[in-house]
């Protein structure tokens, strides 16, 4: 059952590949993996491993969230992101405060990878997908699922876990889960 729906996906990628790059294999296929990142958790790093095996370039960017607290700076963010994906090549972490439609102009990009952990995400994505096509439209999204072992797993949930003095081992990498506990010890939380 899940090569029938496998094959479908694959055909679709491999089109929307071949027209982003016109196909002509001398251009570059970019492509962008926006979050808040807050913070990067094993289930974002799932994500873009397997984005950067469908892409020239993946950028892996901070875009700030007016709706959330953020624990981390957006320069701490991102140092983490270069940590957790130093050892993909064809990865390049940023951060920009503006509109994702704006940065993906100013790089010439025209895919968004977004992870999907349930139905309620895609209700979410998909909105924003149609209203960043809307206002830029050769702005595509590509949707990808989540490992089933990430299903649960939300950036929310982390700081939730580590706030309240538990282990977030398994759920961040480890470099992440260092700088959790330094960050507890700052605002006075428990180990």
């Amino acid at each position: 059952m899940f090569q029938s729906i496998l094959f479908p996906v694959r055909v679709i990628l491999f089109l929307v590949l071949t027209r982003k790059t016109g196909g002509r294999k001398d251009e570059m296929f970019s492509a962008v993996y926006p979050g808040s990142f807050d913070p990067i958790t094993l289930g974002h790093l799932d994500i873009i491993q397997r984005a950067s095996r469908i892409v020239d370039r993946l950028y892996v960017t901070v875009f700030p969230n007016i709706n959330k607290n953020p624990l981390f700076t957006v320069e701490e963010r991102v140092a983490l992101l270069k940590q957790s994906t130093a050892h993909l090549a064809n990865v390049s972490v940023e951060h920009y405060d503006g509109l994702l439609i704006n940065y993906a102009r100013e790089k010439r990009i025209t895919v968004v990878i977004k992870g999907l952990r349930a139905v309620s995400d895609f209700l979410t994505e998909f909105q924003m997908a149609l209203m960043n096509k809307k206002m830029y439209p050769e702005l595509d999204t590509i949707f990808m699922m989540s490992a089933a072992e990430y299903s649960y797993l939300s950036s929310s949930i982390v700081r939730e876990i580590a706030l309240l003095g538990g282990c977030v081992k398994g759920l961040v990498p480890m470099n992440v889960e260092e700088k959790l506990r330094e960050k507890m010890l700052q605002k006075g939380g428990t180990k």
